[in-house]
């Protein structure tokens, strides 16, 4: 059946319109991005034949141009597209927290941290360096590869903070795993940076630990 033979409340457009985007299924929200179909298949149904081929709507934000690009009904002005929107979201993000200052809020900060890097291929340690009133200075990935007390050094971390003359961090890294529960080692190196830290009077706030869509906070868990 076309599109246009469906009920107004059933299209796409329409229901974000009148429903809001949280009303919409991923294969609709997918329907708007593509706004057309092919010959002979309607545009929702299209999007639905899409998540099913890439196995969900993340592996699709997540392909490589040379996966987007070889399926069916799409191709590189959408992989572009794409990727322009994934940009504005993410600066979005960053941009709001900046201008809220609300980094000592965990789940403010674990949206951005987990927007930031849970998709990662690799593991990656990284600073929110934060000034006195713990509004964000930067971002900085500083360490990449296998994580543990070995190839994370405190010291690097603390010239980093005085060099942007931070008075506070938020400590960070993921687990290409996708599980976010922190290891023996993760707890090691913390205390590690932290008596670093406070030997400048540098506050760590927190450390989280991110996995497939979820983050671990060790000042949630009284470690901090």
């Amino acid at each position: 059946m076309k599109l246009t033979d469906w009920p107004d409340s059933e299209r796409p457009r329409e229901k974000l319109i009148h429903q809001g985007p949280g009303s919409l299924s991923d294969a609709e929200l997918l329907a708007i991005f593509l706004r057309t179909g092919l010959p002979g298949t309607n545009v929702v149904d299209l999007a639905r034949q899409l998540i099913d081929s890439f196995g969900g709507l993340r592996p699709i934000l997540n392909a490589t141009e040379e996966q987007f690009c070889a399926a069916k009904g799409l191709g590189q002005a959408k992989y572009v597209q794409l990727q322009a929107i994934l940009e504005m979201a993410r600066r979005h993000l960053q941009q709001r927290l900046e201008r809220d200052s609300i980094f000592t809020k965990v789940e403010d900060t674990r949206d951005y941290l987990v927007a930031q890097m849970r998709d990662l291929p690799n593991e990656v340690f990284a600073l929110l360096l934060l000034d006195s009133q713990h509004r964000l200075i930067q971002f900085k990935p500083v360490f990449y590869g296998t994580i543990d007390s070995a190839t994370v050094h405190p010291r690097v971390l603390v010239k980093l903070a005085l060099d942007t003359h931070a008075a506070a961090v938020i400590l960070a890294h993921n687990h290409p795993s996708g599980v976010a529960e922190p290891s023996q080692s993760d707890r090691q190196i913390t205390q590690r940076i932290n008596d670093a830290m406070t030997l400048m009077d540098i506050r760590v706030l927190d450390h989280f630990v991110i996995g497939d869509g979820d983050a671990v906070s060790f000042a949630e868990r009284g470690w901090l």
